[in-house]
This record gives C-alpha cells, sequence and structure tokens, in this order.
C-alpha cells in the first residue's frame, strides 16, 4: 500500500513538470485616476505603468528623462504629468527660429502642403493597418468597445483555447500585477502600437521575447470563475482606441 502511494506521488510530480509556460507575477496595486506622481514598486515595467494610467511609455519616458530601455527602480518617483512651462519655453524657442528667416511665408506654404500629404498618407496607413491585423480567437465578441468602458473588447472562447498575437512585435509585459485584467500579455507593434491580452489561464512568452503574427502566447481563462473569454486591447500612444476599426471583418 505505502509503495502504491509513493508511485501516485511520483506520477503526480511528473505531470506538474511539463508544464511549460512563462511565470506569472501577483503583485497588486493600485494606481489612482489624476494622480500627478507615482512610485515604482517591484515587478513595475515603465509600459505597464504606462497602459494602468493610459498616458503611454512615450510620454512617461519623455516627462521622467528615461531613455530606452525604459529600467527602473524600486522607489523610483514618476511624474503623471508634463512640464507645462518646459515645453512652452522650448517651443516658443523653435518658434523663433523657423519664422526669423526671410522666407517664411514660402516655408509655411511648403509645410502646409506637406501636411496635407501627410493626412492623405496617414489615410492610407489605415488602411494598410486593417489587413496588418488579425482576431487573437475568433468567436463572438460579448462586449463591444463602449460596454467595456473604451478599454478594449470581450470575446467569447472556450476554456484553454489559443491566443494568438494580433500582430508581429516584441513582449513587453508578462503577469498578474495590473488589478482587473488577471494574467495579462501586452506586446508592442511598433513606436505607436500596443496591443493587450487579459484574463488568459496560462502565459507562454515572456517579457523581452519577440513574437510573429499569429504566434500562439497564452490560453484562454475564465472571467469570474464563469464566462470563458478573452479581453483584447489595442492602444495607439497610449490611449485606448477601438480594436473592430483595425480587426478585419
Amino acid at each position: 500500500m505505502m509503495k502504491q502511494f509513493v508511485f501516485i506521488l511520483f506520477l503526480l510530480a511528473g505531470c506538474s513538470s511539463k508544464q511549460n509556460y512563462a511565470p506569472v507575477r501577483s503583485y497588486q496595486r493600485d494606481l489612482i485616476p489624476g494622480e500627478k506622481y507615482y512610485v515604482v514598486q517591484k515587478g513595475d515595467t515603465l509600459y505597464s505603468i504606462g497602459f494602468r494610467s493610459d498616458l503611454g511609455y512615450q510620454n512617461l519616458s519623455i516627462w521622467n528623462k528615461i531613455p530606452a530601455p525604459y529600467k527602473l527602480n524600486i522607489g523610483q518617483r514618476l511624474k503623471l504629468f508634463k512640464n507645462n512651462k518646459t515645453g512652452s519655453s522650448s517651443h516658443k524657442k523653435i518658434k523663433e527660429k523657423r519664422y526669423t528667416s526671410q522666407k517664411k511665408s514660402h516655408k509655411f506654404k511648403k509645410k502646409r502642403n506637406g501636411s496635407q500629404k501627410n493626412l492623405e498618407n496617414s489615410t492610407a496607413n489605415k488602411k494598410m493597418l486593417k489587413l496588418f491585423w488579425q482576431w487573437p480567437i475568433k468567436k463572438k465578441i460579448l462586449k463591444t468597445f463602449s460596454q467595456t468602458g473604451n478599454k478594449g473588447i470581450d470575446i467569447s472562447g472556450k476554456l484553454g483555447q489559443k491566443v494568438r498575437t494580433a500582430s508581429a512585435g516584441k513582449v513587453v509585459y508578462s503577469g498578474s500585477a495590473l488589478k482587473g485584467y488577471g494574467n495579462l500579455l501586452i506586446i508592442k507593434h511598433n513606436d505607436l502600437y500596443l496591443s493587450a491580452y487579459a484574463n488568459n489561464r496560462r502565459l507562454f512568452v515572456k517579457e523581452g521575447q519577440w513574437v510573429k503574427k499569429g504566434h500562439i502566447i497564452a490560453e484562454v481563462g475564465l472571467v469570474g470563475g464563469k464566462k470563458a473569454s478573452l479581453h483584447f486591447e489595442i492602444r495607439k500612444n497610449g490611449k485606448p482606441v477601438n480594436p473592430l476599426k483595425y480587426l478585419p471583418k
């Protein structure tokens, strides 16, 4: 009888060692909306703080003079606002240099024409982006962008269903430190766009890992212990945008 008990324990230990997925951090903390400063805690990254505050890592990097690769220290105090005085004074100096030239009108016209071309290019880029993204899972939408409080969409799924990247990029966050998001992955696609995949059962990729479009990164989990679904977000310059405007129909 004793031998059988030892053998069962051995089998259970062997099964648990076969699980190969990214370790998940479980630090929980709140970021109060509207607060001006934030003290860096264990497990924080500039990407996760930018995500939680809706300010974006780009702004936090500029406001706090933190260059890439955006290393933070525990206890470090971050500004969550732009210093308007510094920005306005530097902006005035740039303006003076631009408009003291005798070719002021010519430059202005050229700049205006260029801005119109940029507007046309940005419209074309939006059309390209719709072809570039793919659905992380293909199921019914449970909650739209407005129903989630303009924080993305909720997609129904099956427990354990594979979650795939909506586009190629670099994993910049992998953990569960962001309250309300469960096991969360954040992928940086370029300097403009991030995508987020929340409420996962398991995470298969780690921070710093590069992934291709369609790469399996996680498994769908249960929300509130009831429904199996994926919360998906696309962030542009740190701000949530409606994923349905980017995903193919």
